[in-house]
Order: C-alpha cells, then structure tokens, then sequence
C-alpha cells in the first residue's frame, strides 16, 4: 500500500478544502460564544472581539497559504487556535455560571435579611444599610435611599448584573408598595419567599442539568479515545489525519461539530436555568 501523499503534493482543490474547514472550526462556534449564565438576570452580549476572533483567524490562514507557508502548518496552527479558543471560553462560561449562582445566594440572604429588618420594624433606609453591610453592592441602593432618589430605579440597575436577577421582583414589590399604600414589610417578605422557592427550584434544575453537560463532555473526548485505540490496535489514524488533505478536512470538521455540540448544550442548560 502506497504512503498517503503530503499536504503540499496534494491538488489545489483538496488544499483549498482542508484549509476553509479549518476556518470554519472557528466560525461555526462563533454565533454560541460564552455567556454568563442567566439565573433569571440578561446576560450580556458577547465582546466585539469574540466576534471577530473567527474572521481574524480564518483571514490570517489564507494569507498565510497564499504566501506559501506550509498549509499543514497553517492548517493544524488554526485547528489547534479554534481549540483553545473555544475551551477557554466553555471556562470563562463554566466560571460565570459559578459567579452568578453565588451572587444569586447572597442576593436571596440579603432579600431575607431586609425583610427580617422591616417585619421587626425597623426604618426602611437603616434596614437597606444593614442589609448593604452585608452585601456591599447594594450601597447604591441604601443611598438612593438617603438623598431621596427613584430607589426601585436603583434595584433595577442593580438586577441588570448576572445573578442579581431577583432584585426586580423586590423593585416591583417596594414600587407597588408606595404607590399603593401597603405595607413595604409585608410585600418584602412575600419577595423573600419567592426567591427562596426560586432559587430551590433553580438548584434541583441545575443538578439534573449536570448529568447532560458531563455526558456531551464525554462524548466530546471520545473521538480521542477511538484514535488512542486505533493506534493501539496497529493502525495510524494520526497520519491521515495530519498529513492528507482529506484528513485534515476531517479533523477541522470533527473539532468544530464537537465544539458546537458542547457549545449548544451549555446554552439549551443556561436558557433552562435561567428559566421563563
């Protein structure tokens, strides 16, 4: 059996293949970049940057061929930058989620916190100022507050943070109540209720959520496992797959569905978690 032929005997169009797969192992991860995950807040749009970092990438691989790099090279180099690219980012994803499930927890201590303050009777601003004792990103609130200014406005601001989604509720009920006439105590302690039965609800979602995101994890490494094994057993998986252009279109390809497919599961689970 004759050897596969290298990359630069290869004709142009297998070439030309190889190298625009490559570029769209970037591109196809590109519309599902990292977002924080919601926990009831709106997560904010991706950076310009995440944007063009396909368009950089893929421009600077055909630059480089038609100036007559090795396309193996520039092959490879943009299959491995697509790599890191998007796991870095299913990092940045996984440790935002963490964040803001962590802000969600003290946000429903600190809707508890004032709650317990207004049920015992005590004035609306030193309950606010304990509670931002507590919780120092609530001082805007407090002083909003203190000089007289819209203080469900504040709450709002405030909510458009991941995982501060719950402090709309509370900005609703403290408008409601002042409009109205009602006591702000009672309403409070409503909101603190439900953002404790939210946020036990969110929990038992999360945790069968959990189950999904390792077994699309696992699915993503197993194309490695089938190439260690396909070694093992005397075959040479690694130079067709690095040394043809066919090959080469395959692994750009297999790495961008993969990355899409982790990529999709983490946002169908953050548009779950984050709820109605």
């Amino acid at each position: 059996m004759s050897a596969p032929p290298a990359v630069a005997d290869l004709p142009g169009p297998a070439v030309l293949v190889a190298a625009t797969a490559a570029a769209l192992a970037v591109a196809l991860v590109a519309p599902l970049m990292p977002r924080p995950a919601a926990l009831g807040t709106g997560a904010p749009r991706p950076r310009p940057s995440s944007r063009a970092a396909p368009v950089v990438l893929g421009g600077a691989a055909t630059a480089a061929v038609l100036l007559g790099l090795p396309v193996r090279a520039v092959v490879l180099g943009v299959v491995l930058a697509s790599a890191v690219w998007a796991g870095h980012g299913l990092v940045v994803r996984r440790r935002a989620r963490a964040e803001a499930a962590r802000t969600a927890e003290r946000v429903r201590e600190s809707c508890e916190a004032l709650a317990a303050d207004l049920r015992s009777g005590r004035p609306a601003g030193p309950a606010l100022e304990r509670a931002c004792e507590a919780w120092p990103p609530l001082a805007p609130v407090a002083a909003s507050y203190a000089v007289g200014a819209d203080v469900p406005a504040a709450l709002r601001a405030l909510a458009g943070q991941p995982g501060c989604g719950d402090l709309r509720t509370v900005a609703a009920a403290w408008e409601v109540a002042h409009r109205t006439g009602h006591g702000l105590a009672g309403a409070v302690s409503r909101v603190a209720d439900g953002v404790r039965s939210r946020q036990a609800t969110r929990r038992v979602v999360t945790s069968e959520l959990a189950s999904a995101r390792s077994t699309a994890r696992l699915l993503a490494v197993l194309p490695v496992a089938a190439l260690l094994m396909g070694t093992g057993a005397g075959g040479d998986p690694w130079r067709f797959l690095l040394t043809t252009g066919v090959g080469l279109a395959c692994l750009a390809g297999g790495l961008a569905l993969a990355l899409a497919g982790l990529w999709w599961i983490e946002a169908l689970a953050d548009d779950v978690e984050a709820g109605p």
